[in-house]
């Protein structure tokens, strides 16, 4: 028996991946975020399968279902939004699930990030502008930030900023960022990125906050910040020179 954690993706039910589709199809017991995973993605699952929506239960309740299933020698497909490294409480259950002794494995999924990036239609690393994206949060009621993790570190660089779970600190990241990045500086607000209600918001930093007053938004949005989001001069890349020379080019 194995507990399989399945990134399911940002939203869009055929954006799971694969593999994550096929351990769905051969798991007896499902759990799910339904809160935040789309019902249509347990379409894969089998007919017969136990279904656990996660969102009304606690970390001991689904502990408590990780245990029956083992006890009845039943895989788990433990479905997740977007991918597992980031923000996904995985990290605690695994936790328990080593202390009783229960296998378990993990299968990425399309991150937030991504999906938001590819709603904007833009690349977040751009040459000679922009090489590092910082994934970054502010700290909310689940946890706080380590107090060496500040925005105001990550902006001195001029990475691109992807900030999650932060919507509800909207001006303290304009406010913060503005004297870094500057007012005409890119940014967007990005929720539910892949859904059919999918929210776009498009600003700089100094017009940010009026806009997201036209569109509210809450809880699962993205904000993003930096240049390369609305660059438009810039050099090329050397990577498709002729004059680059690299193994796969005669």
């Amino acid at each position: 028996m194995t507990v399989h954690f399945i990134g399911a993706g940002p939203g869009a039910a055929d954006l799971l991946t694969l593999r994550g589709r096929d351990i769905l199809a051969s798991c007896p017991v499902c759990l799910y975020a339904g809160s935040i995973v789309p019902k249509e993605m347990l379409v894969h699952c089998p007919v017969d399968a136990r279904l656990v929506d996660t969102a009304p239960l606690s970390l001991d309740a689904i502990e408590a279902e990780y245990v029956r299933a083992h006890e009845s020698g039943q895989d788990v497909a433990r479905l997740h939004s977007g991918d597992l490294s980031l923000y996904s409480a995985v990290a605690e259950q695994t936790r328990r699930l080593d202390r009783l002794g229960i296998p378990w494995s993990m299968t990425p999924g399309v991150p937030a990030f991504a999906a938001a990036a590819s709603v904007l239609g833009r690349e977040l690393t751009v040459p000679e502008v922009a090489q590092t994206v910082v994934l970054t949060r502010v700290s909310g009621r689940a946890s706080s930030m380590p107090a060496s993790e500040t925005l105001s570190a990550y902006a001195a660089t001029g990475a691109t900023l992807a900030i999650h779970l932060a919507i509800h600190s909207l001006e303290r990241i304009v406010t913060e960022l503005i004297p870094f990045y500057g007012s005409d500086c890119t940014a967007a607000i990005v929720a539910r990125a892949s859904w059919p209600d999918q929210v776009v918001v498009r600003a700089t930093l100094g017009t940010l906050l009026a806009r997201a007053a036209e569109t509210p938004v809450e809880r699962t949005a993205l904000v993003m910040v930096g240049p390369a989001l609305g660059v438009s001069e810039f050099r090329e890349s050397a990577l498709y020179s002729p004059d680059y020379h690299r193994r796969f080019r005669s």
